[in-house]
């Protein structure tokens, strides 16, 4: 195997910056969301912010995850779209340096970015303009790619446009046909109303092997208001689910068997990248011939960290302390 992770997803500029929850209802923007936005309106919040400190991250829900991944120690590639403008060499430069293998060029157009908006609670707020990452489609996959990884981790905001979309369904396929595992991200709650009959498909014609969701998520998708009852529901047709219930720590269905992991205390300042940063320490244990305890224990203390520190990035040294 050349990868224990292959991702396929958004290539997203994140500029981060703390504000207060004034600044929010002054600007209209709804709290703790992810709202898509044109350009023009990321840059009348950014000219309000600009007595503060940005943070600029290679970010997207797919890519924090196979960073985190890569800074632990595992072997991983991204498949993205970037645009030929400074934040796409900003973000592929990243990448590189972080020895993610990135098999697509940049193209002409602008790269996404979402500006992180985090309140004193720790909460994100994000608005996110996805430039150029929208085109992603079928032929910007590497077949060759997918067939030497282990796990094929796809993001579910893929599914909220017909082309990504379209180029999500043709990598699972290819990856049927390798035998290659398919890792799922639900991504976000406004998804399961949009996405909801090709999440199902997947898991009802067994394409997907593993799930990650949030309780928020669950519950949206099987109805079901118990985390347990949720998750239970879901492995009947995912043979291993991951479900983070925040603080609380997260469920992990495994063929049947529920695994209780607990959470890590911290003291959050920053969610962002929290579940991006869980699926990492578990992709990364069960890569890594951890169980599936082992590697859900090593995905609450991966989260646990990145809540208590600014920004997306744990950094190699850090990660490798945790595994």
């Amino acid at each position: 195997m050349q990868y224990n992770v292959l991702g396929i997803g958004n290539a997203i500029m994140d500029i981060q910056v703390q504000c207060d929850d004034a600044f929010l209802q002054d600007q209209g923007i709804d709290k703790g969301i992810m709202t898509l936005v044109e350009e023009v309106r990321q840059r009348e919040v950014l000219t309000a912010l600009s007595g503060h400190q940005w943070h600029y991250c290679s970010g997207g829900s797919a890519a924090n995850t196979v960073v985190g991944v890569a800074e632990m120690g595992g072997a991983t590639g991204y498949t993205c779209l970037t645009g030929n403008d400074q934040h796409g060499e900003m973000y592929l430069t990243e990448m590189h340096q972080l020895g993610i293998h990135i098999n697509t060029e940049a193209s002409s157009g602008t790269t996404g970015t979402c500006v992180v908006l985090v309140t004193p609670d720790a909460q994100r707020t994000m608005l996110t303009h996805l430039g150029i990452s929208a085109n992603l489609c079928s032929h910007h996959l590497n077949a060759s790619d997918i067939a030497c990884t282990e796990y094929l981790y796809i993001e579910g905001y893929l599914f909220a446009a017909d082309e990504t979309r379209q180029a999500a369904l043709e990598a699972i396929k290819i990856a049927a046909t390798q035998g290659v595992k398919v890792a799922l991200t639900l991504s976000d709650p406004f998804l399961i109303n949009i996405c909801r009959e090709s999440f199902t498909k997947l898991m009802d014609d067994g394409a997907i092997n593993l799930l990650f969701c949030n309780q928020e998520e669950a519950i949206a998708l099987t109805g079901k208001q118990d985390p347990r009852t949720a998750i239970s529901n879901l492995n009947q047709q995912v043979p291993h689910v991951a479900l983070t219930l925040g603080a609380s720590g997260s469920l992990i269905a495994d063929q049947g068997d529920l695994i209780e992991i607990p959470g890590v205390e911290a003291k959050a300042i920053d969610t962002t990248g929290a579940g991006d940063m869980y699926a990492a320490g578990v992709l990364y244990g069960i890569t890594h011939q951890r169980s599936w305890a082992e590697a859900g224990a090593l995905g609450s203390r991966a989260a646990a960290r990145i809540v208590a520190q600014f920004g997306a990035r744990l950094g190699s040294e850090a990660a490798v302390g945790l595994v």
